[in-house]
């Protein structure tokens, strides 16, 4: 059933499961600079993917009600290991390391693609990325690659804008209309787009639901 099938009493439904998922309990379990560290792939995963300070770490944090679970760094490219959340015992989320640094070297970078690439195409327990952009910057080009990278693995996409509050409500809604268009061209996206701000707390509701429909499935 689509959402847009649903009573207003589902939706309620929805909101509710959902915020009791994530105002639930979440540890650290590993954090892995390679694929051999990776924890053993108990629990259905939910990466969450972008270039570098686009807002994973703010975001998961907000998303679980949480200050300091998922560590954020204000310099760019500082986080170079795959962090796992265990939400719930019921889902796993999975903090990836930014891509498209670059001052990074070019060795360093090839490390962290490669991680990266491990992790998005080899990683069985996987079944949904949630691809950030940040907002003011919209789809970039090293967006789209990882987005090409995810439909050849016919991986479960989902784009979601970060830091909304940045924009007046024009620049949002054309900023928004941009990456839709540009999901539509991917086959493994969702078409709908998904706008947040973690610090305002704007949007968080309708990425819980989204994944916690996930972790019931």
């Amino acid at each position: 059933m689509s959402e847009s099938e649903k009573t207003d009493e589902e939706r309620r439904a929805d909101n509710e499961r959902a915020r009791k998922l994530f105002a639930g309990p979440c540890a650290f379990v590993a954090g892995a600079t390679e694929p051999g560290a990776f924890p053993p792939p108990t629990l259905p995963e939910i990466a969450f993917v972008g270039r570098s300070n686009a807002g994973k770490s703010s975001l998961i944090n907000a998303l679980t009600g949480r200050s300091s679970l998922a560590r954020v760094s204000h310099t760019p490219g500082r986080t170079r290991q795959i962090n796992f959340f265990d939400l719930g015992g019921r889902v796993m989320l999975v903090d990836l390391p930014g891509y498209g640094y670059a001052q990074a070297s070019k060795a360093m970078a090839e490390q962290w693609q490669s991680l990266i690439t491990a992790y998005l195409r080899g990683r069985p327990s996987l079944r949904r990325v949630v691809l950030l952009a940040d907002a003011r910057r919209g789809i970039m080009e090293s967006d789209e690659d990882v987005l090409k990278m995810l439909d050849q693995a016919a991986m479960s996409t989902l784009v979601t804008l970060t830091k909304i509050d940045s924009l007046d409500r024009a620049e949002l809604e054309t900023t928004l209309a941009a990456a839709e268009e540009i999901a539509r061209r991917h086959a493994a996206a969702y078409p709908e787009v998904l706008a947040t701000s973690a610090r305002q707390k704007r949007g968080l509701e309708a990425l819980k639901v989204n994944l916690m429909l996930l972790a019931e499935a």
